[in-house]
């Protein structure tokens, strides 16, 4: 019994020296893993068209670069922001070309349902499809 007390002691004494804890991601908790499905063509690069699955926490899927691209989905995360919301229609963008590349997105992503889709219409959505790499493969 003296010896659960101090150890008691102990272990409060050592959780004080180290600070208080960073709370919890409670939200996090509750949600399943980042599951993605990345379908891509006409990038012009053949080893780049096809379809992937990228999860995270834990990595896993065939996505070619699994590791990078859950990084940069931290990153969004992090920020706040969801890389996969479409330009507004209020945006004002440049009209160039940047090719046929396309590329649909569905799945869960920090728990919401994700279907989108990528093209590189003008300068708005190659700067949204950028912003998305390694997620997406460069065109």
């Amino acid at each position: 019994m003296l010896r659960l007390a101090a150890f008691a002691v102990t272990s409060a004494l050592a959780a004080t020296a180290a600070g208080p804890l960073p709370p919890l991601p409670l939200g996090r908790l509750l949600v399943g893993p980042d599951r993605l499905t990345i379908a891509v063509s006409d990038t012009g690069n053949r080893r780049a068209d096809g379809e992937y699955r990228l999860e995270c926490d834990p990595i896993g899927g065939n996505h070619p670069e699994a590791e990078q691209a859950c990084a940069r989905l931290d990153e969004f995360a992090k920020a706040g922001k969801d890389p996969f919301a479409a330009v507004s229609e209020r945006q004002m963008c440049s009209m160039q070309d940047g090719g046929p590349a396309t590329a649909r997105v569905t799945g869960t992503w920090q728990g919401h349902k994700v279907d989108t889709t990528f093209r590189r219409t003008n300068g708005c959505e190659i700067r949204r499809w950028k912003d998305l790499e390694p997620v997406l493969p460069p065109a």
